[in-house]
């Protein structure tokens, strides 16, 4: 069965942490100097550090950010404030607004070839707010915040959510996130195919497709056959 819609997870997927802005804000605090390139280097470490455990989404968000400064180099006692130059970032614009190059080209692709588009996040009920910072909310046709929905990935019933509001059959979905536990693991509990992008990818098992970026993972699976970017109506459906 051909696929109908896609899915994505938004943090480290879509979405990234403005590593160079970033270091700007926070180096005057950190007690040393923070590159664009140190930040990026610790985000995977970062996000397996965090991964699992019954925290709440905003309580991982701040072990998050706590793991990446650190990974970088900054010393344990410099994190409060390094947390309150974050607050005073986040204010002023989303830290979840950055997008990867091509990004945007990507979802135009998949639109154009007539499919529906979606988002599925972990995330404290500000995941639109980060979409329409970053440019892509109006890329996609549903957005479903574990906040709202009361449910949070790996929990299949995150994935139902989004597939009901879209109309499509798991079968007929595709999900990619960046966390193989999370996302993987509760797509494919739900019936939806999974792939893969981002550093955490980078260890997943031979059993799911991963890349470096969405833009990237797309290519990949159009060439492999797993993903068609044919016009709606040219398609195989017994594929």
């Amino acid at each position: 069965m051909s696929v109908r819609a896609v899915l994505f997870d938004a943090g480290n997927t879509l979405l990234f942490l403005d590593y160079g802005r970033l270091a700007a804000g926070v180096t005057p605090v950190a007690g040393m100097r923070l590159t664009a390139a140190g930040l990026a280097a610790a985000a995977g470490p970062a996000a397996r550090e965090v991964e699992g455990g019954a925290a709440s989404e905003r309580e991982r968000a701040a072990r998050y950010l706590d793991a990446l400064f650190r990974l970088a180099g900054v010393a344990r006692e410099r994190l409060r404030d390094v947390a309150a130059a974050l607050r005073r970032l986040h204010h002023e614009r989303h830290l979840w607004s950055g997008v990867a190059p091509r990004t945007v080209e990507a979802l135009r692709r998949l639109r154009a070839a007539g499919l529906r588009l979606g988002v599925v996040s972990n995330s404290d009920g500000g995941v639109e707010e980060a979409l329409t910072a970053a440019g892509l909310r109006s890329s996609f046709d549903v957005v479903v915040d574990s906040a709202s929905a009361g449910v949070e990935k790996p929990d299949p019933r995150i994935f139902r959510v989004a597939l009901a509001a879209l109309g499509v059959a798991p079968a007929e979905a595709l999900y990619i996130g960046d966390i193989y536990d999370v996302d993987v693991a509760g797509a494919r509990a739900a019936g939806l195919r999974a792939a893969l992008v981002g550093p955490s990818g980078s260890h997943a098992p031979d059993d799911v497709t991963v890349a470096p970026s969405v833009a990237e993972l797309i290519e990949l699976l159009v060439r492999r056959g797993e993903l068609s970017l044919d016009p709606v109506g040219t398609r195989d459906s017994s594929r």
